[in-house]
């Protein structure tokens, strides 16, 4: 079978049957493999079916890109975008969203749902994020029954499982595809400092000749010249696999991808011709605007595009991110160094994919990864059509007992998808909207959680004990009445999808009219605003207006308890003179935060001012809300897809 001048493969055509059948497919493949093909071939088919299409993507980032990649192939007219903060086109045919919006659409009953005919899920283990896997589960759960899905994963160990589980809640036949064979097979092998370039196994058998001098050192003996013991760098790494390049370095730090970027160029320049130079400097001159060029980033960056070398993470600027991945896609960069967001949809591959280390912070502690995130970063090595093999090399750390952890992560993928089902408020309000006590009660024995936990024992599960205690808080908060009617607040807090309570309390009340423009965006900042490890401000010259804010937040005793103050402060001089008309390079003043997370975090702003705008019926909030969100989305902020 033949589409869109590819030939398929045997686990393309089962998928693409499956579909013809009109049931749900679960593709759990390797990466690399063509798990989108068959996403194209359901847009295919359903474009030409006069339905809508709805596809989903874990981050803002892939979503945008593929609305970029769809356009190209199926024409503006076609594809629109819903992310929260940007909307474009949203009766188009094929709409591309992040999950969120999609589960929002679901609970608040939006007539649109009824003209849609698939859902792809793109890499649909996210379910087992701690932080956002809920929204998935309640986006499988709360789809109605005409819906089918399209689930996408480099591998799904309990596919079977979990397909099992749509199919007993939703009553039609869900299909599991595997395919385990990559297009282009992996050679695995780490690097240590001592020993160089080896495999695991050979490792494990080199190292114990080492182990009494740690031992001597862990003791306190007094330390010997030839005892000093230095980790080895990428730069070792990418010198070694130098006929095996291009490469991807994937480092757990953004400074380290930085400082290793600039540390390479310094022993090599990568770049072959005068001719390649000069299309370098062609495509970065593109994307950088005299805004972006002004950003201390920019330079640095430059330096190492002129070397073919690069880096890429979440904290750059747009503008830099779409530079790094033109350049890349062309063949113009030799090595890049990045973090693992750049694994996420990105189809991207290279020759050698390098790991500077195996431990990440994930946000409580550092740990080493898992066995999902070992292959979901090791599936970029080896280019389909290209390479025989791809190159996956790991620097392993002498000191620690990482080899037998090492041969175990790297052997295979066998991290399960996991339930993470958490009740908020704002689903407790929605069910109480839409449904009756049998239909509260039936939906919430559907999560994945109760089903695995129901299949493996008899004894009776708990599911509505959070439901209650959580409806009890609403009824005393006058979100409901004892009848179970939505009051005002209620309706209002449906509509708001983080912070419920807070952001009701202030925006349903008179408080807001207390607050200049500037103090709304600062407290909605201090809200959103996701606390990151190392993250400094200057409280410099804020005090006075920080304890005047304080004061007028007093009158709500919920929400001058509730709130952060550490994270209202922060946001004070950061937020007040962006909203004040500053230039974007004069916030770097008040933050160590990166270009890129501030305009993250200013779309967040944008985000929630959305979602009150929807949720409120006061003309007087909704014409100041699009006053405070003007000052916002301007300059290097406002998104141009």
């Amino acid at each position: 079978m033949r589409f869109k001048r590819f030939t398929l493969d045997p686990f393309q055509e089962d998928a693409i049957n499956a579909i013809e059948q009109h049931r749900s497919v679960v593709v759990s493949a390797a990466t690399g493999t063509g798990k989108t093909l068959i996403a194209d071939y359901v847009i295919d088919k359903y474009l030409k079916a006069h339905r809508k299409i709805i596809y989903t993507a874990p981050i803002k980032a892939l979503s945008n890109q593929k609305f970029k990649d769809f356009k190209q192939d199926y024409g503006s007219e076609n594809i629109g975008i819903m992310t929260g903060d940007i909307v474009i086109n949203p009766s188009a045919p094929i709409l591309i969203m992040t999950t969120e919006i999609y589960r929002n659409m679901l609970l608040a009953h939006d007539p649109l749902v009824s003209e849609i005919e698939y859902v792809v899920f793109d890499e649909i283990h996210y379910m087992s994020d701690p932080e956002r896997g809920t929204v998935w589960e309640e986006a499988v759960i709360f789809s109605p029954p005409h819906i089918r899905f399209l689930c996408l994963s480099a591998t799904i160990p309990n596919a079977k499982e979990f397909a099992s589980w749509i199919q007993a809640i939703k009553n039609h036949q869900v299909e599991v595809i595997r395919y385990a064979k990559r297009a282009v097979p992996l050679h695995h092998f780490v690097f240590e400092s001592r020993v160089g370039l080896t495999t695991a196994k050979n490792l494990a058998v080199n190292m114990p000749k080492y182990g009494n001098t740690f031992d001597n050192r862990r003791r306190g003996k007094r330390k010997k010249r030839h005892d000093y013991y230095q980790v080895a760098s990428p730069k070792d790494v990418v010198f070694e696999m130098r006929d095996k390049l291009p490469a991807i370095v994937f480092s757990f730090s953004r400074k380290g991808c930085e400082f290793e970027a600039m540390k390479l160029i310094k022993k090599r320049d990568f770049v072959s011709s005068d001719d390649e130079r000069h299309r370098i400097t062609e495509i970065y001159r593109k994307h950088f605007n005299p805004d972006v060029n002004r950003m201390n980033t920019t330079a640095k960056l430059r330096d190492v595009l002129i070397k073919g070398v690069g880096f890429h993470h979440a904290g750059l600027l747009p503008q830099h991110k779409a530079a790094v991945e033109e350049l890349f896609s062309n063949g113009l960069l030799k090595v890049l160094f990045a973090t693992d967001t750049f694994s996420v949809g990105i189809n991207m591959p290279a020759k050698t994919v390098i790991f500077n280390g195996l431990r990440k912070f994930d946000g409580r502690t550092f740990r080493m990864i898992n066995s999902k995130e070992y292959f979901q970063l090791a599936g970029r090595a080896g280019r389909r059509g290209i390479d025989k093999v791809g190159y996956v090399v790991a620097i392993i750390d002498g000191r620690e007992n990482d080899i037998g952890k090492f041969i175990q992560i790297s052997s295979a993928d066998t991290e399960p998808i996991r339930s993470q089902f958490q009740l908020s408020f704002n689903t407790v309000l929605n069910l109480m909207t839409h449904h009756d006590k049998n239909e509260i009660e039936r939906l919430l024995k559907n999560n994945f959680d109760y089903y695995i936990r129901r299949q493996k024992s008899t004894r009776q599960v708990r599911i509505k004990a959070s439901f209650n205690n959580k409806r009890r808080l609403l009824q005393r908060m006058e979100y409901i009445t004892h009848d179970g009617e939505l009051t005002d607040k209620g309706l209002f807090a449906r509509f708001i999808h983080s912070n419920e309570l807070l952001i009701s309390e202030m925006f349903t009340t008179n408080l807001y009219k207390q607050l200049s423009d500037a103090e709304l965006l600062q407290v909605i900042a201090g809200m959103v605003y996701e606390q990151r490890q190392n993250d400094h401000f200057s409280f410099h010259g804020i005090g006075h207006r920080y304890k005047l804010l304080l004061k007028k937040l007093q009158e709500n005793p919920f929400v001058i308890k509730k709130l952060n103050k550490l994270s209202l402060k922060r946001m004070m001089a950061l937020v007040g003179a962006w909203s004040d008309g500053a230039n974007f390079g004069y916030l770097l003043h008040f933050t160590n935060l990166s270009e890129g997370d501030i305009i993250r975090l200013f779309r967040r702003i944008i985000d929630m001012i959305n979602q009150i705008k929807r949720a409120s019926c006061d003309y007087e909030l909704r014409e100041r809300l699009e006053t405070c969100q003007q000052k916002i989305d301007r300059g290097l902020v406002a998104v141009e897809l």
